[in-house]
């Protein structure tokens, strides 16, 4: 994997120090002697109050937010700090490699708390070649049928990272780099600028992914501002298991999607273009469905599939699953017109995770909203460009309860 230079206008404390400096910036944390506030670049400031650097939990309406230091890029390429937002159902640790999803604790009826996304607890894990584990994709998640679209008369290429097309951005997408954070009084939000030409996509991209928590629910909310007409895409690609993370399968989960179409694909996982009815076919999940069952009864080796949502900019519900044996219940509201269903089909038991756990095939399930797989080349899709003077604004949704 490359480190290079982080190309981002985002002034970052601990970039390119030294190793000593960075031993001493450890050492600030520890006893909370770091005071200095993070500095946001000229056009990249949030509208929200400047954060505050300190090793003290602040409160708001029942959330905490603490900052650690979770590791060091190589090289001196920077540090990488860890978020924890806590409420009183939920706590989540996210890093800003990445905007990762490191750990997720969620209470069953009993009250007893599991981490119930799959991950590391080291970072080294997350520079090993690994399935995007809780990261946010861009600048275009899914597939792009053989890494080319046109625009405005110019063709352009991108890196071929799965089979014949280019997934989730590239070799280097917005899950490897580096992202900028300031801490919310309830939550963080990180930023940062990809240059023109990044992965071979077109203009300059403005970025601010910003999470914060409510109860029991995680909202993730996406933002971008392009410098020339691009395609845009981002999701987050957080594995769950609701049993807790390191159960051995998904199967006993009951799955509900509230879509009436989704998108059959090639032998590459790209859409045929076809938008095809659920009714009558292994792809109806609108009513709820125990996956194990499900899938034997038709013969599936599991779902890779866009399902097809209300097309509206409106908060809609998406999906719902229910862990029978803990009672944990996931709901995922989204204003994107679609969600990528994936029941971890390519985990092969070979990545060690968190406490030791192996993750074997349907070990977790993926949840993606987002647009609709490879939009830039099938015009009668949801569109996936943004314009100048325009705003990518999504928000999505993860809502925890117990049955």
């Amino acid at each position: 994997m490359c480190f290079g230079a982080h190309h981002s206008l985002v002034g970052s404390p601990v970039r390119n120090q030294t190793k000593s400096n960075i031993k001493q910036r450890r050492d600030e944390y520890a006893d909370g002697r770091v005071k200095q506030e993070t500095s946001v670049a000229p056009g990249l400031a949030a509208e929200v109050p400047r954060a505050w650097n300190s090793s003290t939990p602040r409160a708001f309406p029942m959330v905490s937010v603490t900052r650690a230091v979770f590791g060091d890029l190589p090289l001196g390429a920077g540090t990488v700090e860890k978020f924890q937002l806590q409420s009183d159902l939920l706590k989540v640790d996210i890093i800003s490699w990445g905007c990762t999803i490191t750990a997720l604790e969620v209470k069953d009826r009993q009250g007893r708390a599991s981490d119930v996304v799959l991950g590391f607890a080291e970072l080294e894990g997350y520079f090993q070649k690994q399935p995007y584990f809780g990261a946010v994709v861009g600048r275009v998640a899914n597939r792009i049928a053989k890494g080319t679209f046109t625009l405005d008369g110019k063709e352009y290429k991108l890196p071929i990272n799965n089979g014949p097309n280019s997934l989730h951005g590239g070799v280097r997408g917005f899950d490897k780099v580096l992202w900028t954070p300031q801490v919310l009084s309830n939550g963080v939000q990180f930023s940062r600028v990809s240059p023109d030409g990044e992965e071979g996509y077109p203009g300059e991209l403005k970025v601010w992914v910003t999470y914060t928590l409510d109860g029991g629910e995680l909202v993730v909310n996406y933002r971008a501002q392009a410098s020339q007409t691009t395609p845009v895409n981002l999701t987050n690609h957080s594995y769950f298991n609701l049993a807790g993370q390191g159960s051995p399968n998904i199967y006993d989960h009951e799955v509900t999607i509230e879509a009436d179409a989704f998108l059959p694909v090639d032998e590459t996982l790209i859409p045929t273009g076809e938008v095809a009815p659920v009714q009558g076919t292994a792809f109806d999940l609108r009513k709820p469905v125990e996956l194990g069952k499900h899938l034997q009864e038709f013969h599936l080796g599991g779902f890779d599939h866009n399902f097809c949502l209300k097309r509206s900019k409106e908060k809609h519900f998406c999906a719902r699953v229910h862990h029978a044996g803990s009672g944990r219940v996931l709901e995922v509201y989204t204003t994107q017109p679609g969600v990528q269903f994936y029941t971890g089909n390519f985990l092969d038991g070979t990545l060690k995770g968190k406490s030791g756990a192996v993750y074997p095939k349907h070990s977790g399930f993926c949840l993606e909203t987002q647009n609709w797989p490879d939009a830039v080349n099938q015009p009668h899709f949801p569109p996936v460009l943004l314009r100048p003077g325009d705003e990518y604004d999504h928000t999505t949704w993860f809502k925890f309860s117990v049955a």
